[in-house]
């Protein structure tokens, strides 16, 4: 491991199992949360159901508390890119919602996160979340063992300006993920290929793309967390944790083990 490689941790084949016991909690969880998002419904009742569904899996939320964040998940509503925090806000139909969420097995940690249409929504949000999505995907598809972590963020980067003018959030990244949800090394959604610490089998990472209808700013609100667009256009933000074993790569928050995605854009499916 070089000086690039300092601080990121390696697990073993059983620590990366126990890393998809709670993977599969939050890709569960995500799938209840999406047939619950409609029109009607506030964010914090979205929270309970989340808390629910963690804790009756044995799991705990990774967010409640975290830096003194409120809930167990976030929900980001229209223009809040990330970190949005759930109260009383009540969806509506058009509305988009991105949703985060995390927990912990035995230790250690699974992050996700999807973005919801709420009822009818625009074209153009429909576009957006398409290839935020697809973005992901294809960072996720650019790993392979002996790349480098900024092989991803050129494949992300790249899909999303095939697609048309849209804005890459930099300030938010993805990262790596284990016996912590946040460690390094972060994994950014724009750049050149062929730099940061090498992909090596025990490495498990977040990729989450963010990616706006307009500028790439952002700001924070007064509640310290609500990260929203500086020209109020519309965010989405997808998320998976995913690991690279010696037979291909493996999604350990996609409840197939993302097998049907990666099978799509011929790359190995590694899970076990």
């Amino acid at each position: 491991m070089g000086l690039l490689d300092r601080g990121v941790e390696i697990k073993s084949p059983e620590q990366i199992d126990g890393m998809r016991k709670a993977g599969i909690v939050v890709g569960r969880t995500l799938e209840l949360l999406r047939g619950h998002a409609r029109a009607g419904i506030s964010t914090a009742e979205l929270d309970g159901i989340a808390e629910d569904s963690i804790r009756s899996a044995g799991a705990t939320p990774s967010f409640l508390g975290y830096h003194g964040f409120p809930a167990s998940i976030c929900t980001s509503v229209n223009d809040e890119v990330v970190h949005g925090i759930p109260g009383d806000r009540v969806l509506a139909d058009g509305d988009v919602v991105s949703i985060d969420c995390g927990a912990i097995v035995e230790g250690w940690h699974g992050d996700a996160a999807i973005t919801v249409p709420v009822g009818e929504v625009a074209a153009e949000l429909t576009n957006l979340m398409r290839i935020t999505e697809e973005a992901m995907w294809r960072g996720i598809a650019a790993a392979h063992l002996g790349g480098r972590v900024t092989d991803i963020s050129h494949a992300v980067e790249r899909h999303v300006r095939s697609q048309g003018r849209y804005g890459i959030v930099e300030d938010y990244t993805g990262h790596g993920i284990g016996s912590a949800m946040h460690q390094p090394p972060n994994v950014p959604n724009y750049g050149r290929p062929g730099k940061g610490p090498r992909l090596v089998e025990g490495l498990a990472l977040a990729v989450e793309p963010m990616i706006t209808g307009g500028t790439k700013e952002t700001d924070v609100l007064e509640d310290d967390w609500t990260v929203v667009t500086t020209d109020g256009s519309r965010a989405a933000h997808f998320e998976h944790t995913f690991t690279l074993t010696s037979t291909g790569t493996w999604v350990l928050t996609a409840p197939d083990g993302g097998e049907a995605a990666l099978t799509a854009l011929g790359v190995p499916f590694g899970g076990r």
